[in-house]
């Protein structure tokens, strides 16, 4: 069963990937706003059910995770951002080398020990991250723009186009760390102001923060700014919410039921994205992206394995 799960978070995310940037058009400045609002929609829904059915919730509870769920929020957010200036073969790479980020922290930081599996994981993303970055900042204008004819779409070589990207990295990295503050069970770090935390709990705690977020961001987009929507134009948007959510429910149940294997599984959703992302938008990548991605993917991996025997 941990495999089914493992495989339909990995074909979920990775289909909100997918949904996520047809639905970021690079003439719309609010579209990262209104995938704020589908998620944050979607996600309120789930937590209602999910406290319905049994999980507990309290407000101190929110507030303790509110650390980790605004991290996690904001990353999105530049995520979404980021997919109006760039292909999702290069973003979803970068985005999902987070854990590399996250497992430097966590040792530095909390002084946690780096086994040689994950040190190797690591050492490979950074390399793999960097040799993409450099590939798409340094290719001459020309190269991309016949890359980017069959696509049907121009993206021209921005500073931003990778910052984005690389700043969800960071940020999301960071909620991973705090994750590893608050719901390590006996973890000493800070005692005094986290408390340990249910991962269900934690997780109905991030959905309500991020149904919060999409009052706010409605508020923002429709009362102040007045913006008009359509259910066609933006239904994609509605379709990767549900495909967020339902990754988050699948993966962890996944990893509950058998983080050894399930880890490596769904660490390799960005796989799948790329590969959407070239049978769907007919985005099409020079050799150096693609010999940088793959180095990336490899050690995203290695970090899932060590992730699970960890575990």
């Amino acid at each position: 069963m941990w495999l089914i799960l493992a495989l339909i978070a990995l074909l979920c995310w990775s289909g909100s990937d997918l949904f996520s940037k047809i639905g970021s058009k690079p003439s719309d400045k609010y579209s990262h706003w209104k995938m704020v609002i589908a998620v944050g929609t979607v996600m309120g829904i789930h937590a209602i059910f999910s406290i319905l059915t049994g999980t507990e919730i309290t407000f101190k509870d929110i507030i303790y995770y509110l650390p980790a769920s605004l991290m996690y929020i904001l990353s999105m957010i530049l995520g979404y951002a980021g997919l109006r200036y760039i292909e999702l073969s290069v973003s979803s790479p970068i985005c999902n080398s987070s854990g590399a980020i996250a497992a430097i922290m966590c040792f530095f930081i909390l002084g946690q020990s780096l086994d040689t599996l994950s040190t190797v994981g690591v050492v490979i993303v950074c390399v793999g991250v960097i040799l993409l970055g450099l590939t798409e900042y340094f290719e001459d204008e020309e190269s991309k723009q016949l890359r980017q004819l069959k696509a049907n779409v121009k993206y021209t070589k921005s500073f931003i186009a990778i910052l984005l990207p690389l700043l969800y990295c960071l940020i999301d990295a960071l909620g991973t760390f705090f994750d590893s503050v608050i719901l390590e069970e006996g973890n000493t770090f800070l005692p005094n102001i986290f408390h340990y935390l249910s991962e269900d709990s934690a997780n109905v705690a991030y959905e309500l923060t991020f149904l919060f977020m999409a009052i706010v961001a409605a508020i923002y987009v429709f009362g102040i700014k007045k913006q008009k929507i359509t259910l066609k134009q933006e239904s994609p948007k509605g379709i990767a919410a549900i495909f967020e959510t339902a990754g988050q429910f699948a993966y962890i149940y996944a990893i509950s039921a058998n983080a050894v294997g399930a880890a490596p599984v769904i660490s390799a959703y960005c796989v799948a994205s790329v590969l959407w992302s070239r049978i769907f938008l007919k985005e099409k990548l020079s050799f150096k992206h693609y010999a940088s991605i793959v180095i990336a993917v490899v050690g995203i991996i290695i970090l899932g394995i060590a992730e699970g025997l960890a575990e």
